[in-house]
């Protein structure tokens, strides 16, 4: 405990713009991986890779997230979270830069650092959120979610048209490892700060560490039961044991799936039926920007009829209508990218919903939420690894759409199943 206490001391809530330096933080945590998106094709060119490989490079950050993820919380108690949000920036941007400019083996090894320094930003970005926004959480949640997901469709928007301007996909996604570093800076500001004023109120200090270490300590019960106490385990066992934990699990890495493999294969899949790569990019960001508005709208079907059934649907039937739409009306993509953004923005919500309220209790919820999580982008990787290699084999674009249309109406059958509220 000695430890944590040190190694938190300048963990200390902020206000204001120090506090809302935290959404800046939210705009770096998808850019590095949305950009691949609509310059994957070059790419494949430039170096050769078949849509295998490339399926295979799309899927390591989901694979990061899940592997890396169980493990922020050593870091967290380490070196603190507010630095641990710095590191992970840093690593953002180094692995950008290397990914563009360390040659073959720096596009994988690149790849790999900032997948991981993302999936630390995935977890550590909700606790300072909440932790800074203790009164307004609702308000806090949602502004870095949609933080997020700008982010996220800006790289897609803007990612082709920089590699036109700059002669190519280096320059374009080395581009993204400026902005976490203009945030880093700002973050090192910030740290500064918090240390400053630390020491003139001490009382605060106090309550700042307990704030901090209560939510770290809420993670590392989620992400290592097994050095917890008997309880812990106990309880971990008997979220395992439920049927309604693993339909959970196959939502979040369902709803995953489809939003990673649309944002890295829709430009693929709009150039081969002639659109060009602004087009594609342009309705990447159609795809990826509307998930901003349906997941604000989404929370009102929560509740309806005592359960979340409706929501689940309504959320899920988009993706495999926008599925059918692809396969059998290919040219009206605008359309489909519309109605397969309302999907995507409304399932992560349902799925994070579906975490708070399936678990019977908070032990039960912080349990639910890690095993969620982690198998659930486990599952996700699969979806762009195998449009990949299944446009490689069959050489071209129908059957993997076939795939990905029947996965989303698996997501549908298991949107029935888990809106229903379980009492085993």
């Amino acid at each position: 405990m000695n430890t944590l206490r040190n190694a938190l001391k300048r963990d200390r809530p902020s206000t204001g713009l120090w506090a809302a330096l935290i959404f800046l933080v939210s705009l770096n945590l998808r850019p590095a991986i949305a950009a691949v998106g609509p310059v994957l094709t070059q790419m494949g060119t430039d170096l050769a890779w078949g849509e295998g490989v490339q399926g295979v490079l799309t899927a390591i950050p989901l694979i990061a997230f899940a592997v890396v993820s169980p493990f922020v919380t050593f870091l967290a108690r380490r070196i603190g979270i507010d630095m641990s949000i710095l590191l992970a920036l840093l690593c953002i941007a180094a692995g950008d830069f290397v990914r563009s400019f360390g040659g073959n083996v720096g596009i994988w090894l690149g790849t790999v650092v900032f997948a991981a320094a993302i999936a630390v930003g995935n977890v550590l970005v909700p606790v300072i959120a909440k932790r800074d926004y203790a009164g307004h959480v609702a308000m806090a949640t949602g502004v870095y979610s949609g933080c997020i997901t700008a982010g996220s469709a800006t790289a897609g928007l803007i990612s082709s048209p920089l590699a036109q301007m700059w002669g190519g996909w280096r320059a374009s996604l080395a581009f993204w490892s400026v902005p976490p570093l203009v945030v880093a800076a700002l973050w090192t500001l910030r740290i500064l700060h918090n240390h400053k004023t630390a020491g003139e109120t001490d009382d605060s200090g106090d309550n700042g560490d307990r704030n901090t270490m209560a939510n770290v300590q809420c993670l590392t019960s989620a992400h290592r039961p097994s050095q917890t106490d008997q309880s812990s385990r106990s309880v971990f066992a008997r979220v395992l044991r439920r049927p309604m934990t693993w339909y959970v699990t196959a939502f979040m890495g369902l709803q995953s799936s489809a939003f990673y493999t649309m944002s890295n294969w829709m430009p693929s899949v709009c150039t081969s039926i002639g659109y060009d790569a602004s087009a594609a990019g342009v309705y990447l960001f159609i795809f990826q920007g509307i998930g901003i508005f349906s997941g604000l709208l989404i929370p009102k079907l929560m509740n309806m009829r005592g359960s979340q059934v409706c929501a689940a649907l309504t959320a899920s039937a988009p993706m495999f209508i926008a599925g059918l739409g692809m396969l059998l009306l290919p040219h009206l993509m605008p359309v489909w990218a519309f109605v397969g953004g309302c999907a995507q923005g409304a399932s992560l919500v349902v799925a994070l919903a579906l975490i708070a309220l399936r678990g019977r209790d908070s032990a039960e919820t912080v349990v639910l939420s890690g095993v969620a999580q982690s198998f659930g982008y486990l599952i996700a990787s699969l979806g762009p690894l195998m449009f990949g290699v299944l446009v490689q084999s069959t050489g071209g674009h129908h059957v993997p759409l076939m795939v990905f249309t029947f996965v989303a109406f698996l997501q549908c059958v298991v949107a029935v199943i888990v809106g229903k509220p379980s009492k085993m």
